[in-house]
């Protein structure tokens, strides 16, 4: 069996087997297929260069594909955390200064503008439990869900 698998397996068996394995990635996102693929790939490229037998490209296959997997959670990955300000929009938001747009004392709530976008929406809902019109400035102090809880800023 073992001869009939050396003299039948061709070094392009593996980069195919590799490329099918990497595009695979795409249905499963977490990169670990992925490094299966690329071993495959190293795989066919080495056989490209020297003559290896099926047990050793097995061996180089799943040894590779481990180590490359390792590597990755291990040094890679970490450094890919989530950097964007998408926990920080509360800290963004507080303190800025908007004018009121429409206010109804009945429901407490109304609209405002920020001069410049904040967070994409230059115009935001607010809540404010007290007096306001058309005009007044106020000052967000909170986050409410999708609506900010506001002051008026003298």
């Amino acid at each position: 069996m073992v001869e009939w698998l050396n003299a039948n397996i061709a070094y392009w068996h593996w980069i195919v087997l590799g490329i099918l394995l990497a595009g695979l990635e795409i249905f499963v996102p977490s990169f670990v297929i992925l490094w299966f693929g690329v071993a495959g790939i190293a795989v066919g490229l080495l056989m490209v260069l020297f003559p290896i037998g099926v047990t050793a490209q097995l061996f180089i296959w799943g040894g590779l594909s481990v180590l490359l997997l390792v590597l990755w959670h291990k040094l890679v990955s970490p450094r890919m955390e989530n950097r964007t300000l998408a926990g920080l929009s509360r800290e963004a938001i507080i303190g800025q200064v908007g004018t009121v747009l429409e206010y109804s004392s009945a429901r407490s709530r109304g609209n405002l503008r920020f001069p410049a976008p904040i967070l994409g929406n230059d115009e935001w809902e607010f809540i404010f439990d007290g007096e306001l019109r058309s005009g007044d400035r106020v000052m967000v102090t909170e986050v409410s869900g999708n609506a900010l809880i506001v002051v008026p800023k003298n």
